[in-house]
Order: C-alpha cells, then sequence, then structure tokens
C-alpha cells in the first residue's frame, strides 16, 4: 500500500500548474502502482467506506458495485464523463488533466464486477479530454491491461448525460433517458447487466483501493465521509474546481475560491437542477448532506454560484429556465409544454408585465409537472423554478412596479 497523502488535496494530488495531463509515471509516483485486489476485497473496502456517487445521484458506490457482481454476464463498466451540467468543470478536470485516476478505479471496478470492458464516455466536444484518454489509454497498453478500455464521444445535452441516456447511446440509440426499471446494473449496454459512475466517483475508488476506507473517513463526517470536488464560480475572486472535506463551513467554501468580489445575495447549490438559497443562511450551512436537506437543496454536481448584490437573481433565474426547457427530452407533455409554459411566464413576471396571474400559474403548474415525466428533467427544474419564486420574492415585486 502506498503512502497516504496527509489532509488535502487527495484527488487533486499530483497536478501540476499547466495543462497538460499527468502521464502514467508521475501518476505512479504520487499514489504507486495499481493495487491488485480481490473482487471481494475491492468491494467491501468501497461499502466501508461510505463512498456515494459523486455524479448527483448520491446512491452508495459499494451497494452498486455489490449489486452488478451478483450477475452473470457482465457487459461493461462504463464512466459516465458526461458532465452536461453546464456550470460543472470537475469530471473535465479529472479527465483532461488525472486521467489515469479516473482509469485505475473504472480497471478496478471492472475486475471487481467481472467485466472485460471499460468504456468512457464524453461529449463529442470535449476535446480536451478525448486526447488526454486517449493518450493514457496508450502509456497503459504498453503495461498490458487486464480489460480493454475505449473512449466514445457522444452528441451533448443536458439530458444525454442522465445514467440511461448513456447507455442507451451506447447501445445505438439516441442520447435520451428511457424509462426504468429495468436500471443499467440489470441491463444496460449490450442488454446485460453493466455497471456505470461518473469520474470523480472512479477517481475516488482509485484512491480507496490505494490507501483504505479508514483512510478516506479521515476526512469528512460520519454520514458524508471523504472529500468532493466542487465547481465554484460566480461573485467569486478564483472561479474553479476545488476538492473540499464534507463537512466543510460554506463560509470556507468561498474563501477557498479568493473570498466574494462583492456582498452576496443568494447561492445556487446543485447546479442548474439545484436550488437558490438566500446567502444569510447558506452561509451558516456546512457541507453535508443533512444540512443541506434541512433547506431544501443538495450538492448535486458539485457546484456553487455565488450571486452578487449587483445581479439580478431573476433574471439570472429566467436564463436557466429557458435554457432547461429547450434541453426536453421531447419524450412527454410535462417536459415538452410544462416547462415551456413556466419559462414563457417567468419571463414576463421578469419583464414586468405580470399582474399577479403568471406568478399563480407558475406555482400551480410547477406542482403539476413533479413526478409526472418521463424523466427526472422537470422534476430538477421544477426544484429550481420553485427556489427562484421564493428567494427572489423581493426581485419580483420590483419588477412589477417597474424597477
Amino acid at each position: 500500500m502506498s503512502t497516504p497523502p496527509h489532509g488535502l488535496p487527495r484527488l487533486l494530488a499530483g497536478l501540476h500548474a499547466g495543462p497538460d495531463p499527468v502521464r502514467l509515471a508521475e501518476h505512479e509516483r504520487t499514489h504507486g502502482p495499481l493495487p491488485a485486489l480481490r473482487p471481494p476485497d475491492l468491494i467491501e473496502a468501497v461499502e466501508r467506506s461510505g463512498l456515494r456517487g459523486r455524479g448527483g445521484a448520491d446512491f452508495p458506490t459499494g451497494r452498486k458495485l455489490r449489486a452488478v457482481a451478483g450477475r452473470r454476464r457482465v457487459s461493461a463498466v462504463v464512466v459516465n464523463g458526461s458532465e452536461t451540467e453546464p456550470a460543472s468543470q470537475k469530471d473535465a478536470v479529472l479527465l483532461s488533466r488525472l486521467p489515469h485516476l479516473v482509469l485505475d478505479g473504472a480497471v478496478l471496478a471492472a475486475g471487481a464486477v467481472g467485466a472485460p470492458e471499460v468504456i468512457v464516455r464524453v461529449g463529442e466536444h470535449a476535446t480536451r479530454q478525448i486526447g488526454a484518454l486517449e493518450d493514457a489509454i496508450e502509456q497503459r497498453s504498453a503495461a498490458r491491461e487486464k480489460v480493454r478500455i475505449s473512449v466514445v464521444a457522444a452528441p451533448g445535452g443536458y439530458v444525454s448525460g442522465e445514467e440511461s441516456a448513456v447507455i442507451q447511446a451506447l447501445s445505438g440509440g439516441a442520447s435520451i433517458p428511457v424509462f426504468v426499471p429495468p436500471r443499467p446494473f440489470e441491463r444496460g449496454y449490450r442488454g446485460r447487466p453493466t455497471l456505470i459512475q461518473n469520474a470523480e466517483t472512479m477517481a475516488q475508488i482509485g484512491l480507496i483501493a490505494r490507501y483504505g476506507p479508514a483512510w478516506f473517513r479521515e476526512l469528512g463526517t460520519p454520514g458524508d465521509p471523504g472529500t468532493v470536488l466542487v465547481t465554484i464560480s460566480g461573485a467569486v475572486e478564483a472561479p474553479g474546481v476545488y476538492e473540499m472535506a464534507f463537512g466543510t463551513a460554506m463560509v470556507d467554501l468561498i474563501s477557498a475560491a479568493g473570498g466574494a468580489t462583492e456582498r452576496l445575495q443568494a447561492l445556487l447549490l446543485g447546479g442548474y437542477f439545484g436550488t437558490w438559497v438566500e446567502a444569510s443562511k447558506a452561509m451558516g450551512l456546512r457541507l453535508a448532506r443533512e444540512e443541506l436537506s434541512v433547506v431544501g437543496c443538495a450538492l448535486g454536481s458539485g457546484v456553487l454560484i455565488a450571486l452578487g448584490e449587483s445581479a439580478c437573481g431573476l433574471n439570472e433565474s429566467v436564463r436557466v429556465i429557458d435554457y432547461l426547457a429547450a434541453q426536453s427530452a421531447g419524450q412527454c407533455g410535462p417536459c415538452v409544454y410544462g416547462l415551456r409554459a413556466i419559462a414563457d411566464a417567468v419571463a414576463v413576471i421578469a419583464s414586468g408585465r405580470d399582474r399577479g396571474r403568471e406568478l399563480e400559474r407558475v406555482g400551480r403548474w410547477t406542482e403539476e409537472i413533479r413526478g409526472r415525466g418521463a424523466c427526472h428533467h422537470p422534476d430538477g427544474a421544477a426544484r429550481f423554478v420553485q427556489s427562484s419564486l421564493d428567494v427572489f420574492a423581493a426581485a419580483i415585486e420590483r419588477h412589477r412596479h417597474g424597477r
């Protein structure tokens, strides 16, 4: 077992200043060679670590590994590097600059579930990620990797990163979510059981395999062990991707990004499917699932956007809602018609032409579309819309009076 890194960074250890990816020799100087673990030992280590998926669904990773390992004729391990959340950059950083750590976790996971193949799925325009991954795979081929590794680029779009959409695209279909069950671990790529995890989750597996579950739990909280990559942007001095321990105070996340550039009025937590939280309330929170849930939000894809007082939260929300409405997969009425109607109504509210009717309609429509879509796209959009109406109620009144 390699000597574990103390404190932070963990995932970002060995990252150098330039844009070039870390090569295999550099990677192994930082973390040591890929450990040889029996499949049951790796699964047990991941279970004991308490690692949860870092793609937004927050599902226990060890449980997912065990579910796939218990099935016959597993087709592949899929690394979901789509990262279709516009405000997120964490998986892009890992795949373009630290590809070997992600591939380590994927190869180990393939051995644990009995998959002969690893597929890394990225967006078709992710040229830096594609180049770094293909180069990393070529370096590893010389080391006689036991599983096949390939990179597949597919069309983007917000819903195309959902795991059933990824499997659908790899199987030759459109990059849109499909009805579940069956889920990928039951019938996925090539109609056979498939393990799919996002890039950061795979990188965490690569670390847990080397340093163990007790080491992983040294940072974080009992309920949320370990670290997480957070993309911080907006009214901060140094926007970027930061590795933070769970349990870190929200004020310290802002400080890590160089501090706020102006007084903040709100934080958007979780990205475009996330929730606006008024700044004074948000700054009293910690980066922990139980605390975020109290104010009705979750970290999701690991996005934090700081909104300064010079910006109009209502206008910013209009842009996001319009984008989400345009990203419908076109499979159901609540998404195709419901989200567009909501987006248009919120635009009317922001224009100052509403006298109360549109606001009442939006409130009713967001409740009506919840849980009625072919996928969770309407649910996430409705959550964002409702938080916008709540947090920016004062702005709505100002717009109504022409200010």
